[in-house]
């Protein structure tokens, strides 16, 4: 027999608990919310990556203190270069001077050794051509007239130097003396061209201007 608490449903409880999230779900629910300590980390990174100071520290002064050791390198080795144009320059001119003294100048007694040791001085074809004059002409001549000649440079400049070439302007003056009869005077100016033959300055042109 069927009583009335039989048909009589157990209602709804409003109040039971909520179902527990799972573990699935609170992970889902982390990864969809920022957290405070990503925010600071991208905030920091954006800093870093506009930060002026650091830009200043790791680009600007590097570069600048690149671009000082090589403007300092360049400017030591200009100055280096200027320093060996001009020893060059005052070389060639002392040199062309020495040079243009022992050509031109020779005694009747010791013109073979006087003209002999300056063509030591002489390269190339100079050296040739100057041989040839000195034994055909000028070593018989001086000897049977018995000619002295005496040679001065009164002024030298040098019109252009190199490391290995030069060109040398000299004015000269040579008092020539013919036995026993008056010396005279002449002043030629010669154009001088020297180059580097192992390391020592020889004349390779001997020209009157």
């Amino acid at each position: 027999m069927t009583t009335l608490s039989d048909k009589t449903e157990t209602p709804l409880d409003t109040d039971a608990e909520e179902t527990e999230p799972t573990a699935e779900d609170e992970a889902k629910q982390e990864d969809s919310e920022p957290t405070e300590g990503g925010e600071a980390s991208d905030g920091a990174r954006a800093r870093r990556r506009i930060n002026p100071t650091r830009v200043l520290a790791f680009g600007v002064l590097p570069g600048l203190a690149v671009a000082l050791a090589l403007g300092s390198g360049y400017l030591r080795w200009a100055d280096g270069s200027a320093d060996d144009l001009a020893r060059a320059r005052a070389d060639v001119t002392r040199i062309g001077g020495e040079d243009t003294v022992a050509l031109l100048s020779y005694k009747p007694d010791s013109v073979d050794k006087d003209l002999g040791a300056a063509r030591e001085r002489l390269t190339g074809d100079f050296k040739d051509a100057y041989t040839t004059l000195t034994r055909e002409v000028v070593i018989p001549g001086a000897r049977e007239k018995r000619i002295m000649a005496v040679a001065k440079v009164t002024a030298a400049a040098p019109v252009s130097a190199t490391a290995n070439h030069a060109v040398v302007l000299l004015f000269v003056n040579q008092t020539v003396t013919i036995g026993d009869g008056v010396p005279t005077d002449t002043q030629p100016v010669v154009r001088t061209t020297l180059d580097k033959v192992n390391g020592h300055w020889l004349v390779s042109r001997f020209d009157p201007v």
